[in-house]
C-alpha cells in the first residue's frame, strides 16, 4: 500500500487426488497480490523454507496462477536474493522492504 498499489488475497485451484483416490479441487491461497495498473506481483511470505514439504506449500500456489507476472517469496531465512528453477524470487525481509523497485 505504501507503494501505491492495490493489495489483494488470492485463491487459486488444483485438482489433487485425495485419501480415496478421487480427484478433488483444492483451494491455494497466495498471501498477497500486488496491483498496480495493468501489473500484478504475486507474494508468498514465510519464515523460513526449511523442509521440501514447507517449500511445496509456499510455491505451489504460485505455479498455479498461470500467468507470468513477477512471483515472490519473501522470507526470513535467507540473506542474499537469488531465483530458483521456476523463476520464483526469494528474498529477504529487509531486501524486500527497501528495494522499492519490486512491485
Amino acid at each position: 500500500m505504501v507503494r501505491e498499489c492495490a493489495v489483494d488475497i488470492g485463491i487459486v485451484y488444483s485438482n489433487e487426488r485425495n485419501a480415496k483416490g478421487k480427484i478433488t479441487p483444492v483451494a491455494r491461497e497466495i498471501d498477497f497480490i500486488a496491483q498496480s495498473g495493468g501489473k500484478k506481483t504475486y507474494i508468498q511470505s514465510a519464515y523460513a523454507l526449511g523442509s521440501e514439504e514447507k517449500s511445496a506449500t509456499e510455491n505451489k500456489p504460485l505455479g498455479l496462477t498461470g500467468d507470468s507476472f513477477p512471483k515472490i517469496i519473501v522470507r526470513h531465512d535467507i540473506r542474499k536474493r537469488w531465483y530458483d528453477d521456476n523463476g520464483i524470487l526469494n528474498i529477504g525481509i529487509l531486501d524486500f522492504l527497501l528495494d522499492d523497485t519490486l512491485v
